[in-house]
């Protein structure tokens, strides 16, 4: 017998119009759908048609409910799994299910979509090249207060997830101990009250002083400056390369101009450069 697959489908995390048009489709086709909220899911179903069969797996239930559903599996039934909103796993239930299902080679799909995480980036203004995602900050201060210190030199973007009734306190945590950073703060992504702030931290602070702020908060925080040395490492070396290949000058000459060039310690240079030869041996010293 064929066993069945199991599809992970990103729904909408505001907007119902952001679901797409093969989520659609998978939604209508599988024989279950697990769901994290069966209410909140059937409002989805009901706007698009869907009939399909619901049942809950939740952060409560998911270690017990998923031994079932990979039965179900087993005896070749397809089933889709949705979180509450946005893609299932991420800060959502899903994990358990997943693995226990690659555990019993099951086949499992993804259908891509929503993540808050990265809509907040997408309009933040902040590098997205590479960033480094945290999920909910501790709901404790000092549990809060010893991860924000164990991520002080992370120089990538940051993004987080926030209770509104916790943004305050956090935004003081943050302005404490990573310093007064540039930050976004974006609530009820693309719902109707959809807002995103931008500036540094004092001045999102001083702007929300007094305010109650309802819906979801996305925090995306820009990373610590990255030391000057490690910056400028690869393009000390793409410099020296480049006057090597149209230069006859000597490596001590070329390291003079480059020290003055990018305002840098002459000793840092050779450094770079020595360590440069090192690695490619056809470059050698004069």
């Amino acid at each position: 017998m064929q066993r069945g697959i199991l599809y992970i489908v990103s729904t909408p995390i505001g907007n119902l119009e952001d679901i797409t048009l093969r989520a659609i489709r998978i939604l209508g086709e599988v024989g279950l759908i697990a769901a994290e909220d069966t209410r909140r899911t059937k409002i989805l179903l009901n706007a698009y048609g869907i009939d399909t069969p619901l049942t809950s797996l939740h952060d409560r239930n998911e270690m017990k409910k998923s031994v079932h559903l990979i039965a179900r599996l087993n005896e070749g039934m397809d089933i889709a799994y949705v979180s509450d909103a946005g893609t299932p796993g991420i800060s959502d239930p899903g994990y358990i299910f997943v693995k226990q299902a690659i555990s019993e080679s099951i086949s499992v799909i993804p259908v891509p979509g929503p993540v808050a995480a990265v809509a907040a980036l997408n309009v933040s203004g902040l590098p997205m090249d590479s960033f480094a995602f945290f999920a909910f900050l501790p709901s404790r201060h000092g549990k809060r207060k010893q991860l924000l210190e164990s991520i002080k030199k992370e120089s990538k973007t940051m993004v987080f997830y926030e209770s509104p009734n916790r943004l305050a306190a956090t935004l003081q945590d943050i302005s404490e101990i990573l310093g007064d950073r540039q930050i976004t703060v974006s609530r009820e992504l693309t719902k109707i009250y959809e807002e995103t702030l931008r500036g540094t931290v004092s001045k999102i602070s001083e702007s929300l002083r007094g305010k109650k702020i309802k819906g979801e908060i996305t925090l995306v925080i820009s990373g610590a400056a990255r030391d000057r040395t490690e910056q400028s490492a690869e393009e000390i070396r793409a410099r020296f390369q480049e006057a090597r290949k149209n230069s006859e000058s000597s490596t001590r000459d070329i390291v003079d101009a480059l020290s003055e060039e990018l305002d840098m310690p002459k000793k840092e240079i050779y450094r770079q450069v020595l360590d440069f030869i090192k690695e490619n041996p056809d470059n050698k010293t004069s």
